[in-house]
């Protein structure tokens, strides 16, 4: 029985329907390393805060700013052509995914499932929520952190793993879990003609940026709020999940701190106004349950790349 839901689910997820998963959980065979197929190179390094004009240090009062460094994992695959124009997704909270995206990427190129793409893995500046570098990247309901991506860190990248990347927007993806996920969609609202693919686990569509911003007052929430549904649709395909015990499930709407209810919401918001649309909503998992992420990002990915040429 298990193994037809699973099949079943499967089906939806190609379909583009939404659906309901759980609460039993099994890891998608893509994940494992498979025989006879090509592996992609990893290279790491780090990123100086000292070397950024965006974001040069971590705010500390008196004290002026304290440098700060952040992780980069780029995953290149065997199939990529030098000389060529990679297609490529940006991943927040990089050095979550590091030890398992590769593996998933080698197995969906190998199948022709995806294209090859590049995967640029890249951590937050550290800590969490308001006061915090991550909440000030991640957060912040404006087109900063995209520049930030596009200006120091694409360009880094290039030089560093011998690569080129696309200009084109419909080959550029962005994806994360958490306020991960909220930076992903920020980064693809703002800048549609850099982003077309989101794909976001657990999204903080809800009242978290620091500091305020009386444009956004309500951070996050806003996009399901007031900024999808009064805002012409922009050409973006997005992918999106909750779980059922997620951060907030038993707080009310006042509190704009209800992460359940704000991904529902911004399911219905894309769906009114007809964007390319995928929710999936997880029972018996918490906030950024690894056991969903390891059943549904090789399926969700395949989903987000459909249509690319």
């Amino acid at each position: 029985m298990k193994s037809l839901l699973l099949t079943l689910a499967l089906t939806a997820f190609a379909l583009g329907e939404n659906l309901t998963i759980g609460p039993d959980y099994k890891d998608a065979p893509e994940t494992k390393e498979q025989k006879n197929v090509p592996k992609g190179k990893v290279t790491d390094f780090t990123m100086s805060s000292k070397d950024s004009k965006i974001y040069p240090g971590i705010a500390k009062g008196k004290d002026g700013t304290v440098p700060y460094e952040r992780k980069v994992a780029v995953y290149v695959p065997k199939q990529y052509r030098k000389g060529s124009e990679a297609p490529f997704i940006v991943v927040h909270d990089g050095m979550w995914y590091r030890n398992l995206l590769p593996t998933i990427l080698d197995n969906l190129i190998a199948q022709k499932r995806i294209p090859p793409i590049v995967a640029i893995m890249v951590h937050s500046g550290g800590g969490d929520s308001k006061g915090s570098q991550r909440g000030l990247e991640y957060d912040t309901v404006s087109g900063l952190f995209s520049d930030f991506i596009e200006t120091e860190v694409l360009p880094l990248v290039e030089r560093k793993c011998r690569v080129e990347l696309t200009d084109n927007p419909d080959g550029r993806a962005t994806m994360g879990g958490s306020s991960g996920g909220a930076a992903a969609f920020t980064m693809a609202w703002f800048h549609p003609e850099r982003y077309h693919r989101v794909l976001t686990y657990s999204g903080t569509y809800v009242d978290q940026q620091w500091p305020e911003n009386s444009d956004s007052p309500n951070g996050a929430w806003e996009y399901h709020d007031k900024l999808i549904p009064n805002t012409p649709a922009k050409p973006l395909r997005i992918w999106l999940q909750v779980s059922e015990h997620d951060n907030g499930a038993d707080k009310d709407e006042a509190s704009h701190h209800n992460w359940v209810m704000a991904n529902e919401r911004m399911a219905k918001a894309l769906a009114a106004k007809d964007y390319d649309s995928q929710y999936v909503f997880s029972k018996g998992a918490k906030h950024t349950d690894g056991r969903v992420t390891r059943q549904t990002l090789p399926a969700a990915l395949e989903w987000l790349w459909k249509g690319y040429h």
